[in-house]
């Protein structure tokens, strides 16, 4: 082997084992110099889209709005970029408690009025219960004038609906369209809430309800 020859490849040797160790080196220098950081627990974020400022009791009165423009209400500092002033909206506060007897026949409920809410895709029905008014979220056709139906009662059979009832989801048969659906009894209505979207009922798995969501994933419900 030529004198030439032998310098080459101790040259490259030295050369990897130099950047080897500088790699080890720097890799523990960037883990030291970050502390450990605390893993933010789960939530529902914030949009810093606007602020509705809700009064103690319910109101059909549309309500006043402060947008943030995706700014901090505290600081005034921009957290979330791309987001504009935007139009000045009033909010409908919607009831997302379809509450109805347990027993009986259905509550029976009038559409008063069809609107568009500026601060949601979907459309909003203003729904009269006796004496009572409350908004809720209106379906495709529903439209002045039609009587919806109300119940939790879980019947043996399961029973037809028609667009804009809400009952639970034990008493509608397979294949049934959905939307605005409780996770558990009594939160309220917590998915599909969007304007062009809808759930399917697919089958009954022991206490549970499995419905298609509209990303096509099956959730089930109770």
């Amino acid at each position: 082997m030529s004198i030439n020859r032998l310098f080459s490849i101790l040259s490259i040797s030295t050369a990897s084992n130099t950047l080897h160790v500088r790699g080890i080196h720097a890799s523990a220098a960037v883990l030291a110099s970050k502390p450990n950081l605390v893993k933010p627990k789960p939530g529902f974020g914030k949009s810093y889209r606007r602020i509705v400022h809700f009064p103690e009791d319910y109101t059909v009165k549309p309500l006043e709005v402060t947008n943030l423009a995706g700014r901090d209400p505290e600081s005034g500092r921009v957290v979330a970029k791309g987001i504009g002033g935007g139009i000045k909206h009033k909010y409908h506060w919607i009831n997302w408690i379809r509450d109805g007897p347990l027993d009986g026949p259905p509550q029976q409920e009038k559409v008063i009025q069809i609107m568009e809410c500026g601060c949601r895709t979907a459309h909003v029905a203003l729904v009269a219960v006796g004496d009572k008014l409350k908004y809720i979220l209106a379906t495709q056709n529903m439209k002045a004038g039609d009587i919806i139906r109300t119940s939790r009662h879980l019947p043996r059979i399961p029973v037809r609906a028609n667009e804009g009832d809400a009952y639970v989801l034990g008493a509608l048969p397979t294949g049934t369209i959905v939307h605005c659906i409780e996770k558990e009894p009594g939160q309220g209505g917590l998915y599909i809430h969007a304007a062009g979207t809808s759930g399917t009922i697919l089958r009954r798995q022991n206490d549970r309800i499995i419905v298609q969501m509209p990303s096509k994933r099956l959730s089930p419900f109770k």
